[in-house]
Protein backbone atom coordinates (compact mmCIF):
# COMPACT_ATOMS: atom_id res chain seq x y z
CA UNK A 1 0.00 0.00 0.00
CA UNK A 2 1.40 3.55 -1.11
CA UNK A 3 1.43 6.26 1.13
CA UNK A 4 -1.54 7.63 -1.24
CA UNK A 5 -3.65 5.26 -0.50
CA UNK A 6 -3.23 4.77 3.23
CA UNK A 7 -4.10 8.54 3.72
CA UNK A 8 -7.14 8.04 1.12
CA UNK A 9 -8.37 4.89 3.58
CA UNK A 10 -7.49 6.94 6.22
CA UNK A 11 -9.22 9.99 5.41
CA UNK A 12 -12.33 8.24 4.50
CA UNK A 13 -12.29 6.29 7.73
CA UNK A 14 -12.22 9.64 9.79
CA UNK A 15 -14.93 10.72 7.43
CA UNK A 16 -17.16 7.68 8.34
CA UNK A 17 -16.70 8.31 11.81
CA UNK A 18 -17.48 11.66 11.68
CA UNK A 19 -20.46 11.35 9.74
CA UNK A 20 -21.73 8.77 12.46
CA UNK A 21 -20.60 9.73 15.74
CA UNK A 22 -21.69 6.97 18.99
CA UNK A 23 -25.31 8.27 20.02
CA UNK A 24 -24.14 8.54 24.29
CA UNK A 25 -26.10 7.83 26.74
CA UNK A 26 -29.23 10.27 27.79
CA UNK A 27 -29.70 10.98 31.35
CA UNK A 28 -33.43 11.06 32.58
CA UNK A 29 -34.75 11.69 36.12
CA UNK A 30 -37.44 9.24 36.21
CA UNK A 31 -38.54 9.90 40.29
CA UNK A 32 -37.96 11.11 43.87
CA UNK A 33 -37.01 9.46 46.55
CA UNK A 34 -39.40 10.22 49.72
CA UNK A 35 -36.69 12.17 50.63
CA UNK A 36 -37.03 14.53 47.12
CA UNK A 37 -33.64 13.39 45.72
CA UNK A 38 -34.31 12.38 41.75
CA UNK A 39 -33.50 8.71 40.77
CA UNK A 40 -31.84 8.49 37.75
CA UNK A 41 -31.52 6.39 34.53
CA UNK A 42 -29.37 6.06 32.13
CA UNK A 43 -30.92 5.37 28.23
CA UNK A 44 -28.64 4.22 25.31
CA UNK A 45 -29.77 3.91 21.79
CA UNK A 46 -29.76 1.18 19.30
CA UNK A 47 -31.56 0.71 16.56
CA UNK A 48 -35.21 0.90 16.31
CA UNK A 49 -36.21 -2.99 15.85
CA UNK A 50 -33.82 -4.09 18.74
CA UNK A 51 -34.98 -5.49 22.02
CA UNK A 52 -34.54 -3.03 25.44
CA UNK A 53 -32.49 -4.65 28.09
CA UNK A 54 -32.75 -2.86 31.50
CA UNK A 55 -29.81 -3.30 33.89
CA UNK A 56 -30.60 -2.11 37.32
CA UNK A 57 -28.08 -1.38 40.69
CA UNK A 58 -28.01 0.29 43.75
CA UNK A 59 -31.46 -1.90 44.81
CA UNK A 60 -30.44 -2.23 48.24
CA UNK A 61 -28.86 1.70 48.33
CA UNK A 62 -25.34 2.76 47.36
CA UNK A 63 -23.01 -0.57 47.01
CA UNK A 64 -20.61 -2.04 44.34
CA UNK A 65 -23.39 -2.39 42.27
CA UNK A 66 -23.78 0.50 41.03
CA UNK A 67 -20.11 1.04 40.27
CA UNK A 68 -20.66 -2.05 38.01
CA UNK A 69 -23.46 -0.60 36.37
CA UNK A 70 -21.95 2.41 35.61
CA UNK A 71 -19.16 0.66 33.91
CA UNK A 72 -21.52 -1.64 31.93
CA UNK A 73 -22.61 1.23 30.36
CA UNK A 74 -19.74 3.29 30.01
CA UNK A 75 -18.57 0.26 27.71
CA UNK A 76 -21.81 -0.37 26.33
CA UNK A 77 -21.25 3.40 24.97
CA UNK A 78 -18.67 2.84 23.04
CA UNK A 79 -20.09 0.30 20.91
CA UNK A 80 -20.89 1.57 17.44
CA UNK A 81 -24.56 1.46 16.79
CA UNK A 82 -24.04 -1.66 14.63
CA UNK A 83 -22.50 -3.44 17.56
CA UNK A 84 -25.42 -2.65 19.64
CA UNK A 85 -27.08 -6.08 20.33
CA UNK A 86 -30.33 -4.02 22.29
CA UNK A 87 -31.39 -0.54 23.74
CA UNK A 88 -29.82 -0.24 27.15
CA UNK A 89 -31.93 1.23 29.90
CA UNK A 90 -29.94 1.44 33.15
CA UNK A 91 -30.86 3.12 36.48
CA UNK A 92 -26.91 2.96 38.65
CA UNK A 93 -29.02 3.41 41.86
CA UNK A 94 -32.44 2.62 42.11
CA UNK A 95 -32.52 3.03 45.65
CA UNK A 96 -30.53 6.00 47.11
CA UNK A 97 -31.71 6.39 50.56
CA UNK A 98 -31.58 2.46 50.98
CA UNK A 99 -35.01 2.27 52.24
CA UNK A 100 -36.67 -0.96 52.69
CA UNK A 101 -38.51 -1.43 49.07
CA UNK A 102 -41.49 -4.19 48.60
CA UNK A 103 -42.95 -5.44 45.77
CA UNK A 104 -45.46 -5.09 43.65
CA UNK A 105 -45.47 -2.16 46.16
CA UNK A 106 -48.56 -1.01 48.77
CA UNK A 107 -49.96 2.36 50.02
CA UNK A 108 -50.28 5.69 48.08
CA UNK A 109 -48.45 6.37 45.37
CA UNK A 110 -46.13 8.66 45.23
CA UNK A 111 -46.58 9.26 49.03
CA UNK A 112 -46.17 6.15 50.47
CA UNK A 113 -43.07 3.81 49.61
CA UNK A 114 -42.23 6.50 47.00
CA UNK A 115 -38.83 4.42 45.45
CA UNK A 116 -40.96 1.51 45.57
CA UNK A 117 -43.55 3.13 43.20
CA UNK A 118 -41.07 4.94 41.13
CA UNK A 119 -39.48 1.55 40.02
CA UNK A 120 -42.43 -0.94 39.85
CA UNK A 121 -44.13 1.88 37.62
CA UNK A 122 -41.61 3.44 35.80
CA UNK A 123 -40.44 -0.52 34.79
CA UNK A 124 -44.12 -1.28 33.62
CA UNK A 125 -44.52 1.96 31.62
CA UNK A 126 -41.27 1.36 29.80
CA UNK A 127 -41.59 -2.25 29.33
CA UNK A 128 -38.37 -3.56 28.71
CA UNK A 129 -37.50 -7.38 27.11
CA UNK A 130 -35.32 -8.13 29.81
CA UNK A 131 -34.55 -6.92 33.20
CA UNK A 132 -31.00 -7.63 34.64
CA UNK A 133 -30.39 -7.16 38.23
CA UNK A 134 -26.96 -6.71 39.68
CA UNK A 135 -26.28 -7.42 42.71
CA UNK A 136 -29.23 -8.17 45.13
CA UNK A 137 -33.07 -7.72 44.13
CA UNK A 138 -34.53 -11.09 44.19
CA UNK A 139 -38.34 -9.89 45.47
CA UNK A 140 -37.93 -7.42 42.93
CA UNK A 141 -37.09 -10.03 40.21
CA UNK A 142 -39.30 -12.38 41.36
CA UNK A 143 -41.92 -9.44 41.50
CA UNK A 144 -41.88 -8.58 37.33
CA UNK A 145 -41.56 -11.85 36.48
CA UNK A 146 -44.80 -12.97 37.77
CA UNK A 147 -46.98 -9.64 38.15
CA UNK A 148 -48.43 -7.30 35.30
CA UNK A 149 -46.24 -4.20 36.07
CA UNK A 150 -47.80 -1.45 36.23
CA UNK A 151 -51.12 -2.85 34.47
CA UNK A 152 -48.80 -3.56 31.79
CA UNK A 153 -47.50 -7.45 31.45
CA UNK A 154 -45.25 -9.66 33.11
CA UNK A 155 -41.17 -8.85 32.49
CA UNK A 156 -38.27 -11.34 32.31
CA UNK A 157 -36.06 -10.94 35.05
CA UNK A 158 -32.68 -12.20 36.50
CA UNK A 159 -29.72 -11.13 39.07
CA UNK A 160 -26.51 -11.27 38.19
CA UNK A 161 -23.24 -10.50 39.94
CA UNK A 162 -21.37 -7.35 39.86
CA UNK A 163 -18.36 -8.84 37.78
CA UNK A 164 -17.33 -7.03 34.39
CA UNK A 165 -19.08 -8.17 31.60
CA UNK A 166 -22.95 -8.28 32.41
CA UNK A 167 -23.75 -7.16 29.24
CA UNK A 168 -21.76 -9.27 27.17
CA UNK A 169 -22.85 -12.34 28.69
CA UNK A 170 -26.90 -12.03 27.63
CA UNK A 171 -27.56 -14.63 24.99
CA UNK A 172 -29.64 -12.92 22.03
CA UNK A 173 -32.17 -12.99 20.41
CA UNK A 174 -33.98 -11.76 23.24
CA UNK A 175 -37.55 -12.48 23.39
CA UNK A 176 -40.22 -9.82 23.29
CA UNK A 177 -41.64 -9.50 26.67
CA UNK A 178 -45.59 -9.76 27.74
CA UNK A 179 -45.38 -5.96 28.44
CA UNK A 180 -43.71 -4.74 25.18
CA UNK A 181 -46.32 -6.48 23.44
CA UNK A 182 -49.24 -4.62 25.25
CA UNK A 183 -47.46 -1.47 24.60
CA UNK A 184 -47.34 -2.77 21.31
CA UNK A 185 -50.61 -3.00 20.59
CA UNK A 186 -51.77 0.03 22.54
CA UNK A 187 -49.81 1.96 20.57
CA UNK A 188 -51.56 0.37 17.44
CA UNK A 189 -54.50 2.12 17.82
CA UNK A 190 -56.08 5.48 15.84
CA UNK A 191 -57.37 8.37 17.85
CA UNK A 192 -60.86 7.25 17.22
CA UNK A 193 -60.12 3.94 17.69
CA UNK A 194 -59.09 5.24 21.18
CA UNK A 195 -61.62 7.61 22.09
CA UNK A 196 -64.67 4.42 21.18
CA UNK A 197 -62.83 2.13 23.72
CA UNK A 198 -62.87 4.86 26.32
CA UNK A 199 -66.49 5.64 25.49
CA UNK A 200 -67.70 2.22 26.96
CA UNK A 201 -66.40 3.18 30.36
CA UNK A 202 -66.62 6.72 30.26
CA UNK A 203 -70.04 9.15 29.40
CA UNK A 204 -72.97 7.23 30.54
CA UNK A 205 -73.56 9.23 33.78
CA UNK A 206 -75.12 12.55 34.56
CA UNK A 207 -76.86 12.42 37.80
CA UNK A 208 -74.84 15.85 39.10
CA UNK A 209 -73.86 18.42 36.48
CA UNK A 210 -70.41 18.46 36.93
CA UNK A 211 -67.24 19.47 34.91
CA UNK A 212 -66.13 16.08 34.67
CA UNK A 213 -68.63 14.10 33.96
CA UNK A 214 -70.01 16.92 30.84
CA UNK A 215 -66.67 16.74 29.62
CA UNK A 216 -67.44 12.96 28.53
CA UNK A 217 -70.54 13.82 27.53
CA UNK A 218 -69.38 15.87 24.75
CA UNK A 219 -66.86 13.87 23.78
CA UNK A 220 -69.70 11.31 23.34
CA UNK A 221 -71.12 14.07 21.18
CA UNK A 222 -68.13 13.99 18.74
CA UNK A 223 -68.21 10.65 18.43
CA UNK A 224 -71.62 10.54 17.19
CA UNK A 225 -73.52 9.45 20.87
CA UNK A 226 -76.25 11.95 20.55
CA UNK A 227 -79.29 10.22 21.40
CA UNK A 228 -77.85 8.74 24.85
CA UNK A 229 -76.20 11.99 25.80
CA UNK A 230 -79.72 13.95 25.33
CA UNK A 231 -81.50 11.18 27.19
CA UNK A 232 -78.90 12.06 30.35
CA UNK A 233 -79.41 15.64 29.87
CA UNK A 234 -83.60 15.95 29.69
CA UNK A 235 -83.97 16.51 33.41
CA UNK A 236 -81.88 19.15 33.50
CA UNK A 237 -83.43 20.25 29.90
CA UNK A 238 -87.33 20.06 30.88
CA UNK A 239 -86.59 21.29 34.76
CA UNK A 240 -87.16 18.18 36.52
CA UNK A 241 -83.55 18.85 37.77
CA UNK A 242 -81.44 21.95 38.23
CA UNK A 243 -77.85 21.55 36.86
CA UNK A 244 -77.18 25.05 39.34
CA UNK A 245 -78.98 24.36 42.16
CA UNK A 246 -75.48 23.73 44.24
CA UNK A 247 -73.47 27.15 42.46
CA UNK A 248 -70.18 25.60 42.16
CA UNK A 249 -67.33 26.18 39.56
CA UNK A 250 -67.71 22.92 38.34
CA UNK A 251 -71.61 23.57 37.65
CA UNK A 252 -70.72 26.17 35.46
CA UNK A 253 -68.55 24.35 33.77
CA UNK A 254 -70.86 21.47 32.74
CA UNK A 255 -72.69 24.02 30.96
CA UNK A 256 -70.46 23.53 28.44
CA UNK A 257 -72.67 20.69 27.43
CA UNK A 258 -75.67 22.56 26.92
CA UNK A 259 -73.72 24.93 24.79
CA UNK A 260 -72.64 21.91 23.04
CA UNK A 261 -76.15 21.23 22.77
CA UNK A 262 -78.13 24.11 22.08
CA UNK A 263 -74.95 24.61 18.90
CA UNK A 264 -76.14 21.05 17.61
CA UNK A 265 -79.62 21.03 18.14
CA UNK A 266 -80.99 24.37 18.35
CA UNK A 267 -82.75 23.44 21.77
CA UNK A 268 -84.05 26.70 23.72
CA UNK A 269 -83.68 25.07 26.37
CA UNK A 270 -80.39 24.05 26.49
CA UNK A 271 -79.52 28.14 25.23
CA UNK A 272 -81.49 29.46 28.60
CA UNK A 273 -79.51 27.31 30.78
CA UNK A 274 -76.30 28.42 29.54
CA UNK A 275 -77.49 31.85 29.65
CA UNK A 276 -78.44 31.71 33.43
CA UNK A 277 -75.43 30.15 34.62
CA UNK A 278 -73.44 33.42 32.57
CA UNK A 279 -75.38 35.44 34.34
CA UNK A 280 -73.56 34.76 37.54
CA UNK A 281 -71.62 37.52 36.47
CA UNK A 282 -73.50 40.08 36.61
CA UNK A 283 -75.31 41.80 39.01
CA UNK A 284 -79.17 42.01 39.61
CA UNK A 285 -79.21 45.52 37.43
CA UNK A 286 -77.30 43.66 34.85
CA UNK A 287 -73.64 45.68 36.02
CA UNK A 288 -70.21 43.34 35.45
CA UNK A 289 -68.90 42.17 38.36
CA UNK A 290 -65.57 42.49 39.49
CA UNK A 291 -64.74 39.05 38.96
CA UNK A 292 -67.06 35.67 38.88
CA UNK A 293 -68.11 34.94 42.14
CA UNK A 294 -67.31 31.26 42.52
CA UNK A 295 -64.03 31.43 41.15
CA UNK A 296 -62.09 30.25 44.39
CA UNK A 297 -58.61 31.65 43.77
CA UNK A 298 -57.96 28.95 41.96
CA UNK A 299 -55.94 28.51 38.01
CA UNK A 300 -59.44 26.22 37.65
CA UNK A 301 -61.42 29.37 37.20
CA UNK A 302 -59.89 29.84 33.44
CA UNK A 303 -61.55 27.22 32.43
CA UNK A 304 -64.83 26.78 34.82
CA UNK A 305 -65.39 30.12 34.71
CA UNK A 306 -64.63 32.19 31.61
CA UNK A 307 -65.53 29.48 28.25
CA UNK A 308 -69.13 29.49 29.49
CA UNK A 309 -69.00 33.42 29.14
CA UNK A 310 -67.87 33.21 25.74
CA UNK A 311 -70.79 30.07 25.14
CA UNK A 312 -73.51 32.16 26.39
CA UNK A 313 -72.05 35.55 24.35
CA UNK A 314 -71.89 33.21 20.97
CA UNK A 315 -75.50 31.64 21.36
CA UNK A 316 -76.61 35.65 21.99
CA UNK A 317 -74.98 37.26 20.50
CA UNK A 318 -73.95 39.78 23.33
CA UNK A 319 -71.02 41.44 23.93
CA UNK A 320 -71.23 41.97 27.25
CA UNK A 321 -70.63 38.15 28.07
CA UNK A 322 -67.39 38.67 26.06
CA UNK A 323 -66.51 41.67 27.74
CA UNK A 324 -67.13 39.49 31.40
CA UNK A 325 -64.72 36.55 29.82
CA UNK A 326 -62.27 38.83 29.63
CA UNK A 327 -62.43 41.18 32.57
CA UNK A 328 -62.28 37.82 34.66
CA UNK A 329 -59.41 36.31 32.73
CA UNK A 330 -57.70 39.47 33.74
CA UNK A 331 -58.07 38.73 37.62
CA UNK A 332 -57.27 36.02 37.42
CA UNK A 333 -53.99 36.49 35.45
CA UNK A 334 -53.25 38.74 38.62
CA UNK A 335 -53.72 36.01 41.43
CA UNK A 336 -52.42 32.80 39.55
CA UNK A 337 -50.31 33.87 36.39
CA UNK A 338 -46.66 33.52 36.83
CA UNK A 339 -43.82 35.80 35.05
CA UNK A 340 -42.33 33.21 33.16
CA UNK A 341 -45.92 32.59 31.57
CA UNK A 342 -46.84 29.36 33.39
CA UNK A 343 -49.66 29.38 35.93
CA UNK A 344 -49.55 29.00 40.28
CA UNK A 345 -52.49 26.43 40.91
CA UNK A 346 -53.45 29.38 43.95
CA UNK A 347 -51.88 32.06 45.75
CA UNK A 348 -50.38 30.05 48.06
CA UNK A 349 -47.53 28.28 46.26
CA UNK A 350 -45.71 29.26 43.01
CA UNK A 351 -45.54 25.63 42.00
CA UNK A 352 -47.00 24.76 38.76
CA UNK A 353 -49.49 21.72 39.50
CA UNK A 354 -49.48 20.03 36.18
CA UNK A 355 -53.49 19.75 35.77
CA UNK A 356 -53.49 23.51 37.36
CA UNK A 357 -51.57 24.47 34.15
CA UNK A 358 -54.18 22.41 32.12
CA UNK A 359 -57.21 24.37 32.88
CA UNK A 360 -55.94 27.64 31.83
CA UNK A 361 -54.47 25.83 28.58
CA UNK A 362 -57.97 24.08 27.40
CA UNK A 363 -59.65 27.09 29.04
CA UNK A 364 -57.92 29.81 26.95
CA UNK A 365 -58.36 27.33 23.63
CA UNK A 366 -62.43 26.70 24.49
CA UNK A 367 -62.97 30.74 25.22
CA UNK A 368 -60.39 31.61 22.26
CA UNK A 369 -62.83 29.55 19.80
CA UNK A 370 -66.22 31.54 20.77
CA UNK A 371 -64.67 34.84 20.81
CA UNK A 372 -65.12 37.47 18.14
CA UNK A 373 -61.75 38.33 16.78
CA UNK A 374 -62.98 41.84 16.09
CA UNK A 375 -63.52 41.70 20.03
CA UNK A 376 -60.83 44.74 21.55
CA UNK A 377 -59.96 42.09 23.98
CA UNK A 378 -59.37 39.16 21.62
CA UNK A 379 -55.81 39.97 20.98
CA UNK A 380 -54.97 39.91 24.74
CA UNK A 381 -56.46 36.52 25.38
CA UNK A 382 -54.81 34.85 22.00
CA UNK A 383 -51.44 36.33 23.19
CA UNK A 384 -51.96 34.87 26.51
CA UNK A 385 -52.27 31.47 25.17
CA UNK A 386 -49.69 31.65 22.86
CA UNK A 387 -47.58 33.03 26.26
CA UNK A 388 -48.27 29.87 27.54
CA UNK A 389 -48.20 27.20 24.67
CA UNK A 390 -44.38 28.74 24.66
CA UNK A 391 -43.38 28.16 28.30
CA UNK A 392 -45.10 24.70 28.06
CA UNK A 393 -43.33 23.29 25.47
CA UNK A 394 -39.58 22.84 26.57
CA UNK A 395 -41.19 21.12 29.76
CA UNK A 396 -42.41 18.14 28.17
CA UNK A 397 -40.59 15.08 29.44
CA UNK A 398 -38.58 12.43 27.31
CA UNK A 399 -41.70 10.25 26.84
CA UNK A 400 -43.99 12.91 25.66
CA UNK A 401 -45.78 13.72 29.27
CA UNK A 402 -46.00 17.03 30.82
CA UNK A 403 -44.89 16.28 35.15
CA UNK A 404 -47.31 16.62 37.90
CA UNK A 405 -45.51 19.49 38.99
CA UNK A 406 -43.86 20.77 35.54
CA UNK A 407 -41.10 22.33 36.15
CA UNK A 408 -39.55 19.91 38.60
CA UNK A 409 -37.09 17.16 37.77
CA UNK A 410 -38.39 13.91 39.17
CA UNK A 411 -42.15 14.99 39.86
CA UNK A 412 -44.37 11.95 38.16
CA UNK A 413 -45.25 12.53 34.30
CA UNK A 414 -49.23 12.98 34.78
CA UNK A 415 -51.80 12.04 32.46
CA UNK A 416 -54.70 14.16 33.25
CA UNK A 417 -52.57 17.45 32.67
CA UNK A 418 -50.99 16.08 29.36
CA UNK A 419 -54.19 15.46 27.52
CA UNK A 420 -55.24 19.05 28.66
CA UNK A 421 -52.23 20.72 27.22
CA UNK A 422 -51.92 19.12 24.55
CA UNK A 423 -56.03 19.42 23.49
CA UNK A 424 -55.49 23.04 23.69
CA UNK A 425 -51.89 22.58 21.66
CA UNK A 426 -54.00 20.86 18.84
CA UNK A 427 -56.89 23.29 18.86
CA UNK A 428 -54.33 25.86 18.70
CA UNK A 429 -52.91 24.52 16.06
CA UNK A 430 -56.20 23.79 14.30
CA UNK A 431 -57.26 27.59 14.31
CA UNK A 432 -53.66 28.98 13.24
CA UNK A 433 -53.38 30.22 16.78
CA UNK A 434 -49.28 28.86 17.19
CA UNK A 435 -47.10 27.26 14.27
CA UNK A 436 -47.93 24.26 13.70
CA UNK A 437 -44.31 23.30 12.70
CA UNK A 438 -43.05 24.01 16.44
CA UNK A 439 -46.15 22.45 18.20
CA UNK A 440 -47.33 19.19 16.22
CA UNK A 441 -44.08 17.65 17.51
CA UNK A 442 -45.08 18.01 21.04
CA UNK A 443 -48.93 17.38 20.45
CA UNK A 444 -47.98 13.83 18.70
CA UNK A 445 -45.21 12.88 21.55
CA UNK A 446 -48.17 13.89 23.96
CA UNK A 447 -50.21 11.36 22.17
CA UNK A 448 -48.31 8.65 22.26
CA UNK A 449 -47.61 8.97 25.90
CA UNK A 450 -51.44 9.09 26.64
CA UNK A 451 -51.95 6.37 24.55
CA UNK A 452 -49.57 3.85 26.33
CA UNK A 453 -50.49 4.56 29.57
CA UNK A 454 -54.12 3.80 28.78
CA UNK A 455 -55.81 0.29 29.10
CA UNK A 456 -58.35 -1.10 26.94
CA UNK A 457 -60.92 -1.33 29.99
CA UNK A 458 -60.32 2.61 30.70
CA UNK A 459 -57.81 1.72 33.39
CA UNK A 460 -54.91 5.23 33.12
CA UNK A 461 -51.83 5.56 34.54
CA UNK A 462 -50.82 8.12 37.35
CA UNK A 463 -53.84 10.62 37.13
CA UNK A 464 -53.26 13.12 40.35
CA UNK A 465 -55.91 12.95 43.01
CA UNK A 466 -58.09 16.30 43.34
CA UNK A 467 -56.32 18.89 45.39
CA UNK A 468 -59.79 19.61 46.77
CA UNK A 469 -58.37 22.40 49.35
CA UNK A 470 -56.45 25.54 49.52
CA UNK A 471 -53.00 25.89 51.16
CA UNK A 472 -51.12 23.53 49.72
CA UNK A 473 -47.23 23.59 49.80
CA UNK A 474 -45.30 22.65 46.32
CA UNK A 475 -44.40 19.07 48.59
CA UNK A 476 -48.04 18.64 48.85
CA UNK A 477 -48.71 18.72 45.13
CA UNK A 478 -45.41 16.57 44.43
CA UNK A 479 -47.47 14.05 46.45
CA UNK A 480 -51.03 14.12 45.24
CA UNK A 481 -51.73 10.28 45.12
CA UNK A 482 -51.19 9.07 41.37
CA UNK A 483 -54.37 7.06 40.06
CA UNK A 484 -53.15 3.81 38.32
CA UNK A 485 -57.30 2.50 37.74
CA UNK A 486 -60.53 3.60 36.23
CA UNK A 487 -60.55 7.21 36.64
CA UNK A 488 -63.19 9.46 35.55
CA UNK A 489 -61.63 12.96 35.23
CA UNK A 490 -58.95 11.55 33.45
CA UNK A 491 -61.04 9.38 31.55
CA UNK A 492 -62.98 12.37 30.39
CA UNK A 493 -59.88 14.57 29.47
CA UNK A 494 -58.25 11.44 27.49
CA UNK A 495 -61.76 10.99 25.73
CA UNK A 496 -61.27 14.84 24.71
CA UNK A 497 -58.10 14.45 23.34
CA UNK A 498 -58.68 11.73 21.52
CA UNK A 499 -61.66 13.35 19.87
CA UNK A 500 -59.81 16.25 18.86
CA UNK A 501 -56.63 14.35 17.36
CA UNK A 502 -59.42 12.49 15.38
CA UNK A 503 -60.81 15.99 14.23
CA UNK A 504 -63.95 15.37 15.73
CA UNK A 505 -63.91 18.33 17.84
CA UNK A 506 -62.71 20.66 14.67
CA UNK A 507 -66.42 22.36 13.81
CA UNK A 508 -66.87 23.46 17.64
Amino acid sequence: MNRLTAMSIGTSLLCSVIAAPLAAADRWSIGLTANDAAIEALIVPAAASAPTVLLIGGVQGPDASVDAVRREVAAFEKLAMADRRFRLMAIPLANPDATLLQFPPSGTAYRENAESHVLWRWIGIHAPDLVVIAGSGAPLATALSENAVGLVGRIPTRTVSTEAGILQSLSTPIPISDAHRELERRRGRAPKALAEELAKVYGHEFRQATYIEAMALIAQLRLGNTAEVLKLAEPYLNGSQDPFARPSQSALAAHLLFYQLAKRTGDARATKLVLRAANSGFTDDGAMREFMPLNGGWSDSVFMDIPILAAAGALSGERKYFDMAARHFAFMQKVVGRPDGLYRHQASSDAAWGRGNGFPALGLALTLTAFPKDHADYPALLAAFQRHMKALGPLQDENGMFREVLDYPGAYPEYSGTAMIATAMMRGIRKGWIDAATYQPIVDRAWQGILLRTASDGRLFDVAESTGTRGLTQKDYLRRAAILDADPRGGAFAMLFATEMAGLGADE
